[in-house]
């Protein structure tokens, strides 16, 4: 406490003193020193700003946002001071608060650059990304070197999905300050998003030389070399990242995730598990928890976690989709209707609608909701099962449950699995056509090789190319079940003689799988990646062979070549990914086999 009156120059000087302690960083020492000032001269609003810049470098941002309003209320025409109390604000994520702080600094400061940079900063986490790049563009024509606003519009330009403008932009940001690990770390995240996978490993390489410590340079490198297939790389990015910030929830989870296709299950689960404690609940971490629970046959626990599927995307979960109550299992439904609906791929609607005799034999009356196009492959359930549509008015029922949350309603394990085939069957008058069409002659096989071309399915197929030897076994004919992606592999490659096509009215019309089945009835055998051919060759009980991905979807779990879903199913492996040389090589010598056995 200051035991005389100080002149205004003895006030000056002692304020002075404080700003020379706090360019040093002596923050503490400088607060002392300014609150002698006020002590002395409590108009004295620069050592009131001051003071309110120290708390927000302390991190104490309501104390900041407050001290600030103090020095506003003595000099209320200051730019600079709105301008830092909408800082504070922003870090209190009273955003609109801030905005309003800065509205005034720059009406007071047309041209305060920073101002509208920061502006931007706050427009941005509103998720007002239009308003957030006019205000960088306004920053970067008051200020043409202002690289924090050249990498943080790209940031937003890759919200908005203008991915090469925001490539531009990060661009721009190190021309400008050529050592911008940020900068790159960013760049490297759109380039891995414009699928230019090598540049954005060579982008995050070049954050990590400026900046060997920034995780989330190493995080974004791991997400680039997993898209790659460079697993284990992907994997020793992900654990320097975590290794640098501990606490780095999308690093561990990414990391699962990798660890999970390298097949290394058990450290998999160990990589959900630390996400899930540092952000629970985690749905996605959850989910992926359980279809890692699920790939190694654990059904019980993986179905149970299965069921976060309806919360890692935000959707509708199925107890609000409707006012009647969800099935779970332990409800009585003997007498009862229950309304049955699908929800994923036209595989899991084929692949899990076997659950739905389970239901008949409980008593209820079952309406089925499958999707539009497998509604006439559908009618050929039994006849206790009505196929509706969901939406349509004045449906009646008791309660209602997804289709792919049956397996965990019926308790589902490895030893309860509903294996009866076929529990789908191809029309009658259809076959009898298609024998017209195809012949009885030669070793039919129907094959299909390419699955969907992107989403989940990435990785699952083969290229045609890959059928050349099969193809050259003599007796056997080749008929193709390819439909949408992978059409045209056929037109461009060296098969094209030999691989039989049904042509243009194969399943052209809106009901799918129609034709399709009928001409497996046809096949002496199906040849096939994983796809949904795969469960309608399974679910018509017919022979069928299925190629498989080294780390495959959870439902074939692992290191077996039998289906305990489909008896009639033999399954072929990836022994390393990528790699459908192998498996195929292992399919064409067992045809031999056979024609040697028989021939």
């Amino acid at each position: 406490m200051l035991e005389r009156n100080l002149k205004n120059d003895e006030i000056e000087a002692l304020f002075y003193n404080a700003c020379d302690k706090h360019r040093y960083g002596q923050l503490i020492e400088s607060r002392t020193v300014l609150e002698a000032v006020i002590q002395a001269d409590p108009h004295h609003f620069h050592a009131w700003h001051l003071l309110g810049i120290i708390a927000a470098q302390r991190h104490e941002y309501q104390l900041s946002a407050d001290l600030i309003a103090r020095a506003i209320e003595l000099n209320p025409e200051s730019a600079g001071f709105y301008s830092n109390r909408g800082l504070a604000l922003q870090h209190l994520m009273q955003l609109e608060a801030a905005i309003a702080s800065y509205d005034r600094a720059i009406e007071i400061k047309p041209n305060y650059a920073e101002a509208y940079y920061n502006r931007a900063v706050s427009f941005q986490a509103l998720g007002q990304f239009i308003a957030a790049v006019s205000d960088y563009d306004r920053a970067i024509a008051l200020r043409p070197s202002y690289a924090e606003a050249y990498c943080s519009r790209g940031v937003v330009f890759q919200k908005l999905g203008m991915l090469p403008d925001a490539v531009a932009s990060y661009d721009m940001a190190i021309a400008i300050r050529p050592a911008y690990a940020l900068a790159f770390s960013n760049r490297g995240v759109a380039l891995q998003e414009l699928k230019q996978l090598e540049a954005a490993v060579a982008s995050c390489d070049r954050a990590i030389e400026i900046m060997p410590n920034l995780a989330e340079a190493h995080y974004n490198r791991g997400i680039a070399l997993k898209e790659l297939n460079r697993l284990y790389e992907s994997v020793a990015s992900y654990d320097r990242a975590i290794e640098i910030q501990p606490s780095y929830v999308e690093a561990l989870y990414n990391r699962g995730n990798a660890l999970k296709e390298l097949k290394l299950l058990d450290d998999a689960v160990d990589s959900f598990d630390r996400a899930i404690k540092l952000k629970s609940p985690y749905a996605e971490a959850q989910w992926n928890k359980g279809l890692t629970l699920l790939l190694r046959g654990e059904l019980e626990s993986g179905l149970k976690l299965y069921e976060w599927r309806w919360k890692k995307d935000g959707s509708k979960s199925p107890s609000e989709r409707f006012a009647k109550p969800l099935w779970t299992g332990v409800e009585p439904v003997r007498n009862k209707s229950i309304l049955v609906y699908s929800e994923q791929g036209l595989g899991d609607t084929i692949h899990f609608c076997r659950y739905l005799s389970k239901l008949n034999d409980l008593g209820a009356t079952v309406l089925f909701s499958p999707q539009k196009p497998l509604r006439g492959l559908m009618k050929s359930l039994s006849n206790s099962v009505r196929i509706v549509d969901e939406m349509e008015s004045g449906l009646e029922f008791d309660f209602h449950v997804p289709l792919v949350s049956l397996p965990l309603a019926f308790q589902t394990n490895l030893k309860n699995i509903p294996a009866l085939t076929p529990y789908l069957f191809a029309e009658k008058e259809r076959v009898v056509r298609w024998k017209e069409a195809i012949g009885t002659e030669g070793f039919k096989i129907g094959v299909c090789w390419q699955g969907a071309a992107s989403g989940i399915a990435v990785g699952r197929s083969f290229h045609v190319n890959e059928l050349q030897e099969i193809s050259s076994i003599e007796g056997v004919r080749l008929i193709s079940l390819q439909k949408g992606a992978g059409v045209t592999q056929l037109a461009a490659s060296s098969l094209l003689t030999k691989v039989e096509t049904l042509g243009d009215s194969f399943d052209a019309g809106p009901e799918a799988f129609m034709d399709t089945a009928a001409v497996m009835q046809l096949c002496d055998l199906i040849i096939t990646s994983d796809t949904a051919v795969a469960h309608l060759a399974g679910a018509l009980g017919l022979p069928v062979w299925l190629v498989l991905k080294f780390v495959p979807d959870w439902r074939w779990f692992l290191d077996r070549d039998d289906s305990p879903w489909y008896p009639t199913m033999r399954l072929f492996r990836q022994q390393s990914p990528d790699n459908w040389s192998g498996p195929l090589s292992e399919v064409e010598k067992e045809l031999r086999r056979r024609f040697n056995e028989t021939g």
